[in-house]
C-alpha cells in the first residue's frame, strides 16, 4: 500500500506530507481546495505524462514522493517535474518514467468520475473484456495473435513481390550482380588509402631515388657537409687544446658529425629500397582504378562499399526467397486468413462470456447502489480480422429495463456515470489492485445513494487502500483516514482530522456549517451509522461477486424448494 507520500508545489499543495494508512482513506475540502492533486501526484508516481503546468507559484520544480510497500518490500517512487522535462526516481536512482507504470501498472488503479468516457470507446471496453477472460480465454487471445501475425508476415510479403513477377526478376538479378561485383572486388578496409600512399611513391621512384642520391652526395661525398664538418672539428679541436674552455664546442660539432653521417646513411638506404619496376606500378594502377570504379558506384570510401554489398547479398537473398514464394503466397494467406477467422471466432466468443460475467457482476453492483431494475450488455459482433481481433464491441446501457438501451455517453446521467463508472471497473476487477484510487467519481450523488456508495467503497477497502476525493459526508463518514485541503489564497495544505475535528468537517459538508451544533449532531448520527454498517462486511473482488451470485442463487433455490 502506500505508506507516505509527500507533495511539493504540486499546483497549489505548497507541501504536505501524509500517511495514509489501510482501509478506505477519504480526501474531502472545499471545491476548488485542490483535493484533487493528491490523487494526480499518485499519476505521476505511475509514470503518467508529466507538464508543466502541474508546477505550482511557490518554486521553479514540482516534486512528488511516494514510499510504498507490496508483499512485504519496499520501494520510494519519486518523480520531479522542471519546465516541460520530468525526471523518475526508483530507490534513489533516476530510471525511466515507463519503468514506474511497469512497476506499479498491476499494483495500483486511479479511477476517474470522467471514466465514462472510456466506456463509449470500443477500445476502452474491450481491455475491460480482455483483463476478465479466463485461463481458456487468455490462451485463446494468444493464439489469434500468432495467427493475425503470421497473416500480416504474409500480406508484407505479397505487398513486397509488388504483383510484377517480371521487376521482381530484374530487382534479384540487380542485387546479385552488385553482391557479386563488391565480393569479387575482395577489399580489405583501409586499403584505397595505403594503395594511395604506396602508388605515389611508385609512380615517382627514378625523380625520388635521383634526389636522394644526390643529398646523399651533398651530406656524405669527398667535400660534403660531413666532411667539411670534420675539418670544422679538427680547427676547433687544436684551439680547446690552448683554451679548454672550447671543449663543449668541439663536442657540439662532433655530433652534429655523427648525426649527418647517421642522415646520409639512412637516405642511401631508402634510395637504396625503391624499386623500379614497371609491371608492378602497371597493377597498382590497375587495382586502384578497380576500387575507384566500385566506390564511384557503391560508396565513398571502402568501408560503404563493403556495407553496400553485404545488403546487397541479404536484399539478393529475400528477393529470392520471395521469388520462390511468388507462386505460393496467395494460397499461404488464404491459409492464414482462415486461421485468423476461426481464432478470431474463438476469441469473440470468450470475450462475449467474459462480457456476460461482467455485466452480471456490475448489474448486482448496480442494484445496490440504488438501481431497481438497470440494463448492462456489451455485445461482440463479428468483423474482418484486424489487430485486436475478428469482433467489434459495444457497451450498452439503461437505468431501467422499461428503457431501451443505448450508448453510456447518450443514456446515462451525471449521478448515474457515477455508480456506473464504479460498478463496471470494480466488476471488471480494479478490485484486485492493491491501492486502488477514485477521483470525485460520485458526482450526481446523495441521500441513500451515497450511503450504498459508501458502504460499497468501505467494503472494498477491506484488506487493502482505497483512496477516494469525495464531496459527500455518506462516503466520507465511512473512511477509516480522513483527511482535509484547506486552501488560503494560492497555498494549499492537507492535514488529517480525527475526532472533533472530523466531527466538525462532516458537519460543514452536511450543512455548509462547521460549527453548527445541529450539523454535528448529525455528523455523529452519520459516523455511528456507517460504523454499523461496516461491520462483518465481507472483502470485495470480482471473484468474490462470483462466488457471492452463485450463494444467492442458491439461497433463492432453497427458499423456492421450501415454499412448495
Amino acid at each position: 500500500m502506500l505508506e507516505e507520500l509527500f507533495v511539493e508545489n504540486l499546483g497549489i499543495i505548497a507541501a504536505s506530507r501524509i500517511e495514509p494508512g489501510a482501509g478506505l482513506v477519504a480526501v474531502t475540502g472545499e471545491t476548488g481546495a485542490g483535493k484533487t492533486l493528491l490523487l494526480g501526484a499518485l499519476r505521476l508516481l505511475r509514470g503518467d505524462a508529466a507538464g508543466s503546468d502541474r508546477i505550482g507559484p511557490h518554486g521553479d520544480e514540482a516534486r512528488v514522493e511516494g514510499r510504498f510497500s507490496f508483499d512485504g518490500t519496499e520501494a520510494v517512487i519519486a518523480r520531479r517535474v522542471t519546465g516541460g522535462t520530468s525526471r523518475a526516481y526508483l530507490d534513489g536512482s533516476m530510471v525511466p518514467a515507463k519503468l514506474l507504470a511497469e512497476r506499479l501498472e498491476a499494483l495500483v488503479e486511479v479511477v476517474a468520475q470522467n471514466e465514462h468516457l472510456s466506456l463509449g470507446r470500443e477500445a476502452s471496453v474491450r481491455r475491460l473484456l480482455d483483463a476478465a477472460l479466463d485461463d481458456d480465454g487468455k490462451k485463446t487471445a494468444a493464439e489469434y495473435s500468432s495467427a493475425w501475425a503470421r497473416l500480416k508476415t504474409l500480406r508484407s510479403d505479397r505487398d513486397a513481390l509488388g504483383g510484377d513477377a517480371r521487376a521482381l526478376a530484374r530487382d534479384l538479378e540487380l542485387a546479385r550482380h552488385e553482391a557479386r561485383e563488391v565480393e569479387l572486388g575482395r577489399l580489405q578496409p583501409g586499403e584505397d588509402e595505403e594503395l594511395h600512399s604506396t602508388l605515389g611513391r611508385a609512380r615517382h621512384a627514378g625523380e625520388i631515388t635521383q634526389s636522394l642520391g644526390e643529398a646523399t652526395m651533398l651530406l656524405d661525398d669527398e667535400g660534403g657537409a660531413a666532411d667539411l664538418l670534420r675539418t670544422a672539428l679538427d680547427r676547433v679541436r687544436d684551439a680547446a687544446g690552448l683554451d679548454p674552455g672550447l671543449v663543449p664546442l668541439a663536442s657540439r660539432i662532433e655530433a652534429a658529425v655523427l648525426e649527418i653521417e647517421d642522415v646520409a646513411a639512412e637516405l642511401r638506404a631508402a634510395g637504396e629500397s625503391i624499386e623500379h619496376d614497371p609491371e608492378a606500378l602497371r597493377r597498382m594502377e590497375d587495382r586502384a582504378a578497380a576500387i575507384a570504379d566500385l566506390k564511384r558506384k557503391y560508396g565513398a570510401t571502402v568501408e560503404e562499399v563493403l556495407a553496400y554489398g553485404a545488403a546487397a547479398k541479404e536484399r539478393a537473398m529475400r528477393l529470392g526467397a520471395l521469388a520462390q514464394r511468388a507462386e505460393t503466397i496467395d494460397d499461404e494467406i488464404e491459409e492464414a486468413l482462415a486461421l485468423a477467422v476461426g481464432a478470431g471466432e474463438a476469441l469473440a466468443a470468450a470475450r462475449a462470456r467474459a462480457g456476460s460475467a461482467l455485466c452480471d457482476r456490475a448489474l448486482e453492483l448496480l442494484r445496490r447502489l440504488g438501481f431497481r431494475s438497470p440494463v448492462l450488455s456489451i455485445d461482440v459482433g463479428p468483423v474482418p480480422p484486424g489487430p485486436s481481433g475478428a469482433d467489434r464491441v459495444a457497451l450498452a446501457f439503461s437505468s431501467d429495463e422499461e428503457l431501451r438501451p443505448g450508448p453510456v455517453s447518450k443514456i446515462a446521467s451525471g449521478g448515474e456515470l457515477s455508480r456506473l463508472v464504479l460498478s463496471v471497473r470494480v466488476a471488471a476487477g480494479v478490485a484486485d489492485a492493491d491501492v486502488v484510487a477514485f477521483d470525485e467519481i460520485d458526482a450526481g450523488v446523495g441521500g441513500a445513494t451515497a450511503l450504498a456508495m459508501g458502504e460499497l467503497l468501505a467494503r472494498l477497502a477491506t484488506g487493502r487502500q482505497v483512496l477516494v476525493v469525495t464531496h459527500l459526508p455518506q462516503i466520507a463518514a465511512f473512511a477509516d483516514a480522513h483527511f482535509v485541503v484547506d486552501r488560503e489564497g494560492s497555498r494549499a495544505v492537507v492535514r488529517r482530522v480525527e475526532g472533533t475535528e472530523r466531527l466538525a468537517e462532516l458537519a460543514r459538508m452536511l450543512s455548509g456549517i462547521e460549527h453548527s451544533a445541529r450539523g454535528q449532531g448529525h455528523a455523529e448520527e452519520l459516523l455511528a451509522l456507517a460504523g454499523t454498517r461496516k461491520q462483518d462486511r465481507p472483502k470485495v473482488t470480482a471473484q468474490g461477486l462470483r462466488a457471492q451470485s452463485q450463494t444467492e442463487e442458491v439461497a433463492v433455490l432453497r427458499s423456492n424448494s421450501r415454499g412448495t
